[in-house]
C-alpha cells in the first residue's frame, strides 16, 4: 500500500449482501456505464461517498456500505482526481487487487429522493457525452 495516498479507513458502497471476510473484486459491470466491465475495484475513505455510490448502484436491494481493506497496491481514482477535481478531495481510489470486507456501517448520510434523482440525471447525461468516458 502506498502510504502517500491515504491511511483509511476505507469504504465500498454497493447493493450486494456480503459478509465479513468476503472479497470484492474487479471484473464486474460498471454501475454507471453497464456496457463496461471494470478492470478495477473502487473505494473511498469517505463513508458518505460510499453511501452515495451504494444508493446509485444498480438493483433494487438496499444500499450497503462496507468497511474494506485493500489487499494490494492502489492508486487515486483517475475518474475523479485531477481529471475532474484537483488532487483527490473525494479520497477515491481503485485497485486491481481485491478488497477484503472487514465490517459494515449504517451511520452514513442518506440522500434525499430529490438529490438521488439529480445524481441519476447527471450520470445519465454523462453517459451520452463522449467526453465523459470512464478511465478503466
Amino acid at each position: 500500500m502506498d502510504k502517500a495516498l491515504d491511511e483509511g479507513p476505507f469504504y465500498h458502497g454497493t447493493k450486494a449482501d456480503l459478509q465479513v471476510g468476503e472479497f470484492l473484486t474487479a471484473g464486474f459491470r460498471s454501475n454507471y456505464r453497464p456496457e463496461i466491465v471494470m478492470n478495477h475495484i473502487y473505494f473511498t475513505a469517505l463513508a458518505d461517498g460510499a453511501g452515495l455510490a451504494a444508493e446509485l448502484a444498480a438493483g433494487e436491494a438496499p444500499p450497503r456500505v462496507y468497511v474494506v481493506e485493500p489487499t494490494g497496491e492502489f492508486e487515486n481514482d483517475p475518474n475523479v482526481t485531477d481529471k475532474k477535481f484537483p488532487g483527490n478531495p473525494t479520497r477515491s481510489y481503485r485497485s486491481t487487487k481485491p478488497l477484503r470486507i472487514v465490517g459494515e456501517i449504517t451511520d452514513w448520510k442518506r440522500q434525499t429522493p430529490e438529490a438521488l434523482q439529480m445524481w441519476r440525471e447527471r450520470i445519465a447525461s454523462h453517459q451520452h457525452n463522449d467526453r465523459a468516458e470512464i478511465i478503466n
